[in-house]
């Protein structure tokens, strides 16, 4: 395989230092409804804007020096807000500023606060409404003392600066509203800004955001992480249900990021933009023969990522249990249909076992990388996963022998997967990540020689490059595939340890062994949520914890948005690192499946929340079919007998939870339950 496409020409030591995305501290605030794509920049270490904004066109993917705002000798220096006042200029100063989500806003809105000479400023970012491509500024500047007294403020865009007149009456100037606004130029996008006036409130975008899920932890961190999560989901999917892997890095799409983001989304009650991805995905996503596209790529049969396939059927039936709308997958049929086909043809089936097999492993290293056909876990997991999906499926349509055939045939892979006598992904009583054609486990790889790689990666070092342990032989615990309290699962989450702080302090876990890392060794975030979700299952609440509160000390902990991963990179030829919304979803995943335990299947709603150490409580109101689920979580306290309360009924508190039957309509469903 060609490993020329993972090089980029994108290369930070050229131009301003606001072209780099790694700044030292920097933070990014995403805001967004699909139609325009903002970034507030806050670069604490003096080497960039202080305070910045990066207007992007969502339907555009590029690297960060392309975001409509940067000037290619200025970066996005002219955004920055300055107070002219008798000859002296007063501006943010670098690591003199606070910036966060607004607590309590009906809308997401980001505040930025700093002061200069006696002038102090506060910045409020938001989108006013969801169907016009504009963003504002709202910006109050107080000064101490009484009496009037005037000065300028100025900002600009990319060339052009915007002044207005400050008049103090008091300590208070009126505040003053800067519009950015998307438009189209001679068939390009730009952006353009002028003085704009306050929208009021509420504003027209509350509606929206009123009606998505409402999630609380009793706990700021966490409360801020569901908050941001929800938020920057929907920052940067575009309308059309664009979405690039990882923002401003690799400018490509993949079918299983955007399902499992399509599945986040409805769980947190944004049912239109999970319907655009989803109905996307399978109208131009997805070839004739059922083949999925990676990196905006289709691959020849032996490279081809089938786990994408099983994703993205388990994704269309989790949207399907939370929202009801049956039409997307009658109208989508044909392409379902293919897509369960595709991993069932022959040129996948290990003739010995029945299990699948390629030369692409789920992190995307191939035969370069040393990687051999055989046969990879997380491939298995999710085909099996989605075929006994679409199996289910079917047999809601009334397709009978499609769901008998899909259903066996799932089956039949998960048999394979766990209990082939020469062929189970299972050695020793742990998960592995892959075995040989021939039965033997592929403990290590061996790169191509000749490849031109970066060669001061692990992987091109000395000594054994070994495949296991990796993060993804968590899923299936996760995901429940197997029993998460078991033997198996227990010794597989144990093995993961050795990822923590592998290489580096601080805490995170790696992908994977980092003997086999073809790129930087470092902590990789929504890989450490997998463990974090399996060990929540497991009956390992001190490990979710631990992931959480090392979230919240990397870089990024303030808005929630976190880069791949944490760790020196050879930029270039790789790209430089981006922010990955996957790590939203997994974070979705992790509050509303796990910790709320709300699992909404065809006909009935099972529940089986359970708290973390520092949680007592947590409440979420969270969209459902139509209607609304109101579910108040407590830990008992002493000497107090758990159990569920449904309306007046009560019902004794059971480890594996409880299940309610779903009407066909209702308003609301309200469920109280005290845990131990």
């Amino acid at each position: 395989m060609e490993v020329r496409e993972h090089f980029y020409a994108d290369d930070p030591a050229r131009g301003p230092a606001d072209g780099k995305t790694t700044l030292r501290d920097v933070e990014y605030f995403f805001l967004g409804n699909g139609l325009v794509q903002a970034a507030v920049q806050i670069a604490p270490a003096g080497n960039a804007t202080p305070v910045g904004l990066l207007i992007m066109d969502p339907d555009r993917l590029g690297p960060k020096r392309a975001a409509l705002s940067f000037d290619q000798t200025a970066g996005i220096a002219a955004t920055a807000l300055s107070i002219v006042d008798r000859g002296a200029v007063h501006a943010a100063r670098a690591g003199a500023v606070r910036a966060g989500w607004v607590r309590g806003s009906r809308d997401p809105r980001v505040e930025v606060v700093w002061q200069s000479g006696p002038y102090r400023v506060t910045e409020l970012f938001f989108c006013p409404e969801m169907k016009k491509p504009r963003l504002l500024r709202q910006v109050t500047v107080t000064r101490p003392g009484a009496g009037a007294s005037r000065a300028r403020l100025k900002t600009g865009l990319k060339g052009r600066t915007i002044e207005t007149g400050l008049a103090f009456r008091g300590r208070t100037a009126a505040p003053v509203v800067f519009e950015y606004r998307l438009a189209v130029q001679d068939g390009k996008p730009e952006a353009r800004m002028r003085l704009g006036s306050d929208p009021g409130a509420p504003t027209p975008a509350s509606a929206y955001w009123e009606n998505t899920a409402s999630c609380r932890f009793h706990d700021p961190l966490l409360d801020r992480f569901f908050d941001a999560s929800k938020f920057q989901l929907r920052a940067t999917v575009a309308a059309s249900g664009r979405l690039d892997g990882s923002v401003w890095q690799y400018n490509l799409e993949w079918v299983r990021d955007q399902a499992f983001v399509a599945m986040a989304l409805a769980m947190s009650g944004q049912i239109g933009p999970a319907r655009t991805i989803l109905a996307r995905l399978l109208t131009d996503f997805v070839s004739e023969e059922g083949a999925t596209l990676d990196s905006s790529s289709f691959r020849p049969l032996e490279e081809s990522e089938v786990d994408q396939n099983g994703v993205l059927l388990f994704a269309l039936e989790s949207y399907l249990n939370w929202t009801g709308d049956e039409d997307l997958i009658r109208a989508h049929w044909d392409r379902i249909d293919k897509v369960a086909a595709f991993p069932l043809r022959r040129e996948f089936r290990h003739a010995a076992s029945g299990l699948l097999v390629n030369r692409r492993e789920f992190w995307e290293r191939h035969d370069a990388y040393g990687v051999l056909p055989g046969m990879e876990l997380a491939h298995q997991l999710f085909v099996a996963m989605g075929l006994r999906a679409a199996g289910r499926l079917a047999a809601r349509l009334g397709r009978t022998r499609q769901s008998l055939e899909w259903t066996e045939a799932g089956m039949g892979l998960r048999r394979a997967m766990l209990k082939d006598p020469g062929f189970a992904l299972v050695d020793a009583g742990i998960f592995i990540k892959r075995r040989g054609l021939d039965g033997k486990v592929q403990r290590d790889i061996r790169p191509d020689p000749g490849s031109t790689l970066p060669q001061d990666a692990p992987l091109f070092g000395p000594g054994p490059h070994l495949l296991d342990p990796d993060t993804s032989a968590v899923l299936p615990i996760a995901w429940e595939f197997v029993d998460p309290e078991s033997r198996l699962s227990l010794k597989t989450l144990a093995s993961m340890e050795t990822l923590w702080n592998q290489g580096w302090t601080g805490g995170g876990y790696g992908r994977y062994n980092v003997s086999s890392e073809p790129d930087s060794p470092g902590p990789w975030p929504f890989a450490s949520v997998f463990v974090a979700r399996a060990a929540l299952e497991a009956g390992r609440p001190r490990t979710t914890r631990r992931v959480l509160d090392w979230l919240g000390r990397v870089p990024g902990p303030r808005p929630a948005s976190w880069f791949e991963f944490y760790g020196p990179r050879p930029v270039p030829p790789y790209p430089q690192v981006g922010i990955i919304p996957w790590t939203w979803a997994e974070l979705i995943f992790l509050f509303v499946h796990h910790m709320l335990g709300i699992r909404p299947g065809e006909e009935f709603l099972g529940l089986q929340p359970k708290l973390i150490p520092g949680v007592e409580r947590m409440e979420g109101d969270l969209p459902l079919r139509g209607g609304r689920l109101e579910l108040d979580v407590r830990r008992a306290r002493r000497g107090e007998e758990p159990g569920f309360k449904i309306g007046g009924r009560r019902v004794p508190y059971h480890r594996y939870g409880l299940g309610i039957e779903l009407p066909r309509k209702f308003d609301r469903i309200a469920v109280r339950a005290i845990i131990p």
